[in-house]
């Protein structure tokens, strides 16, 4: 694969995947819109890693705390903030997990992959991520999260399996709708990401595996290390701004992609 197109591909998932405007629909709409050929499972899976590496690089002492407390979590030992952090991390997972094995076994998740789905989910749930942005009530931080919440953020992340819909987005939308702070909204949303891409990684990355070659290793190994740099690019950043700036910028961003995106597509 030209490696131009490997640095387009890990620029737009690195950059897309914790901002709330869906790296999977920026990737499905890639070919579609471009003349460039599908980059494959094996680079989608291959950039999801390298975002995985970002997020546990950036949030390495949540992560490192909550596996401390992950012994806690499964013996049902939640006195630490470490063991209520791995809990909430399982319970906000199981949801996830079960819908997109449901999709993917069912063949659901391909029929989705369509310029229609991601315009709509883009336009629908940004509008969704502003009023709760908006009107969600500001009480609680991260410290707070416990089992009914990570329950509740855990459904709403079940929806980012639809393209377009932003897995980090829906999340937010999620915590901020339960009252958590942008900031901390933010930071649940990023460690949410850790076990769902992990999951999905390991899913997708078990089929592709016996049919990889050299040079595709090579090409996912170059992808994976862009994409990693650019995801630490785009946290830093999305975290500094949320200290004084709202959701309100991606929401507009959404609102015109999606009215674009359907008027080629009813169009066509």
């Amino acid at each position: 694969m030209p490696l131009f197109q490997l640095i387009l591909i890990a620029l737009i998932q690195g950059i897309t995947e914790f901002l709330p405007v869906s790296s999977s629909g920026h990737l499905i709409l890639l070919p579609s819109l471009t003349r460039l050929e599908d980059q494959g499972q094996v680079i989608d899976v291959a950039v999801h890693v390298g975002t995985l590496a970002a997020v546990v690089l950036f949030f390495w002492r949540d992560v490192r705390e909550g596996l401390s407390g992950l012994p806690g979590a499964l013996t049902g030992r939640l006195n630490t903030q470490g063991s209520r952090l791995a809990m909430g991390l399982i319970i906000s997972t199981i949801p996830t997990v079960l819908f997109g094995a449901f999709l993917h076994f069912s063949g659901l998740s391909d029929a989705l992959r369509s310029m229609t789905v991601i315009g709509w989910t883009m336009l629908g749930f940004g509008v969704v991520l502003y009023v709760a942005d908006r009107f969600g009530p500001t009480h609680k931080c991260n410290t707070d999260w416990g089992p009914r919440d990570a329950l509740i953020m855990g459904l709403w992340q079940m929806l980012a399996l639809i393209p377009g819909t932003s897995r980090s987005g829906i999340t937010i939308t999620g915590a901020r709708q339960l009252g958590y702070a942008r900031i901390d909204a933010a930071r649940l949303s990023m460690l949410m990401s850790i076990p769902t891409i992990l999951a999905s990684g390991v899913l997708l990355g078990t089929e592709v595996a016996v049919d990889a070659n050299p040079a595709v290793i090579r090409d996912a190994a170059i992808a994976a290390a862009l994409s990693m740099l650019a995801a630490l690019l785009a946290l830093s950043l999305m975290m500094r701004l949320l200290r004084s700036v709202s959701f309100t910028p991606y929401v507009i961003y959404r609102v015109i992609l999606g009215t674009i995106l359907l008027t080629i597509a009813y169009q066509a």
